[in-house]
């Protein structure tokens, strides 16, 4: 017998910025259902109006400035930052059918941000020891892209942050995720000029690649 054709990802895409707290209901309900087998699998590409967002292993000395609403969330990792010009996307995967490895579906969305990076000519790296995406600037490094995981029922919930053109000034109240040695940047920063929609596409042809 042929194995069953996997259906395929839907994509979500939001124009506006979604309040944090009804993006979590919404990603937490749909992950519930693919765990229950009555949905499919989604990616969702949003925005958020600004804010900080606290993962597990967060350390509240790394709250600055309290400048926007702070979101305690069950993601892994620390504080980092959304905001306006930073593309968000969720991504509700179901591991059971594809490979129940943690570590190997981190990695996977660690190569999901370089090869969209590398869409537009921009070489994002990883670094031991350091989560995200980093872009090597002469004697310095910055940050340009997060990850955040959580995993219920080997259901994917949280997923990456792309800074396309956000205010980098917003950084400046948190410590993001921890490393106070390095900066953060955009593509916007490194001079590129890509819409949304630009960023959108090659996330979609990037995650393909990837994630089939």
């Amino acid at each position: 017998m042929d194995a069953p054709v996997k259906a395929q990802v839907e994509w979500k895409v939001s124009n506006q910025p979604v309040p944090y707290p009804e993006a979590l209901a919404e990603m937490e309900a749909r992950a519930a259902a693919i765990a229950d087998g009555t949905a499919g699998e989604q990616v969702w590409l949003l925005e958020h109006p600004p804010i900080y967002t606290a993962g597990t292993s967060a350390n509240d000395a790394d709250l600055i400035d309290a400048r926007f609403p702070v979101y305690r969330t069950g993601r892994g990792g620390q504080f980092t930052y959304h905001g306006p010009g930073q593309r968000v996307g969720y991504a509700m995967l179901d591991l059971k059918t594809r490979t129940p490895d943690v570590r190997a579906y981190v990695r996977d969305l660690e190569q999901w941000l370089i090869e969209t990076l590398a869409q537009f000519n921009v070489k994002g790296e990883r670094r031991e020891g350091r989560v995200g995406i980093w872009v090597s600037r002469g004697m310095r490094e910055d940050k340009i892209a997060a990850l955040g995981v959580r995993i219920k029922r080997w259901v994917t919930l949280h997923g990456v942050a792309l800074n396309v053109e956000p205010d980098l000034a917003h950084f400046s109240g948190i410590v993001p995720c921890g490393v106070r040695a390095h900066g953060v940047t955009s593509l916007a920063d490194l001079g590129i000029a890509v819409s949304m929609t630009d960023v959108d596409v090659a996330l979609k042809q990037s995650f393909k690649k990837i994630f089939g």
